[in-house]
């Protein structure tokens, strides 16, 4: 198994963006998993010591973590720590497309709040698509 998390992995939260804040430790240790910034058998860091750092209550961290794990990204195991999970879990093609596609509308809308157009997120996804993987 892998050293506590990823030190190219950090958690960033953002107060003003009206998103809850479980939902952006969601998202985010999604956002890892696809990139491959997080991959299966890396460790992510205690629920307490995860709310210290971000000076949260660990119950919003415990509700973030079990979401994750009901959705098979993760797996706890008791006294060693909450791992990404090895399985994937399969979906239907047109759920998969759904998500997708409330995905992309999401981050289009995000970007063009904050003065973004639709070209400069494109050529951001190109760039993050063009970086190698960060492992360690």
């Amino acid at each position: 198994m892998s050293s506590p998390s990823s030190p190219a992995f950090r958690l960033l939260l953002d107060l003003h963006t009206g998103v809850p804040v479980y939902r952006q430790i969601i998202d985010q240790v999604r956002g890892a998993i696809a990139s491959g910034t997080l991959a299966a058998g890396d460790q992510l860091p205690t629920v307490r010591q995860l709310a210290v750092d971000l000076a949260i209550n660990p119950n919003t961290v415990v509700r973030a973590y079990r979401e994750l794990e009901l959705g098979g990204l993760l797996e706890t195991h008791q006294g060693t720590g909450t791992f990404i999970s090895a399985q994937k879990i399969p979906r239907a093609v047109a759920e998969r497309a759904r998500q997708l596609n409330q995905i992309v509308t999401d981050a289009v809308a995000r970007a063009g709040a904050a003065g973004f157009t639709v070209q400069d997120l494109i050529e951001q996804l190109r760039e993050m698509v063009s970086e190698p993987p960060r492992r360690r």
